[in-house]
């Protein structure tokens, strides 16, 4: 999850028990280091429906092992709200702020949340890594900037950019360019 694009909140309170149904989308919180669990507890007593993933991972001492239960996105905390009640949840103390897709809070599919809750009930110490957009060789297209239209191949991904080899005016061109700037096509003939 990327919480780039972040935007001041708009509108004014709300009632204290905004939205307690299952209707509305499920959206992405952004919280404070370390504030998930208190944030998740917050929305559910003000009656929003929540959802902050736990983690059950083993932790060694030299005298003792422990299971804690520990958040597993760090910094993230689920909540389903409908569109009228959006910024009722990030009114919360230790809310940042949504994460934001394409300007708009990110909006995350119910399947998706219903994966995560049977992945964490069947399996404990997940680790969450991110992978990235592209991979060593995929086929690219630039989509905006100098190199708009041109095609070329990842020579090594990065979490936001890429270098990229470009061929035109017969040289090959390595550009590092953002991953939004870039969309995958299929192989170059």
């Amino acid at each position: 999850m990327d919480h780039t694009c972040f935007v001041s909140q708009e509108g004014g309170a709300l009632s204290n028990l905004e939205d307690n149904s299952t209707s509305g989308n499920w959206y992405v919180l952004y919280t404070k280091p370390r504030w998930e669990k208190k944030v998740d507890e917050r929305l559910k007593s003000r009656g929003f429906e929540s959802y902050c993933p736990i983690n059950k991972v083993e932790r060694r001492w030299s005298d003792r092992r422990k299971i804690v239960h520990e958040p597993l996105f760090k910094s993230y905390v689920f909540v389903r709200v409908s569109a009228e009640n959006l910024w009722g949840p990030a009114e919360i103390p230790g809310v940042l702020n949504y994460v934001y897709w394409l300007k708009k809070p990110a909006i995350v599919r119910s399947q998706e949340i219903d994966i995560i809750k049977r992945f964490l009930k069947d399996f404990q110490n997940v680790q969450v890594e991110s992978i990235p957009q592209f991979v060593t060789n995929d086929p690219v297209e630039v989509v905006s900037g100098p190199f708009m239209d041109h095609k070329g191949l990842v020579l090594e991904p990065r979490n936001n950019r890429s270098r990229v080899l470009l061929h035109t005016l017969g040289f090959a061109l390595i550009a590092e360019m953002e991953n939004t700037d870039l969309r995958k096509v299929e192989p170059i003939s």
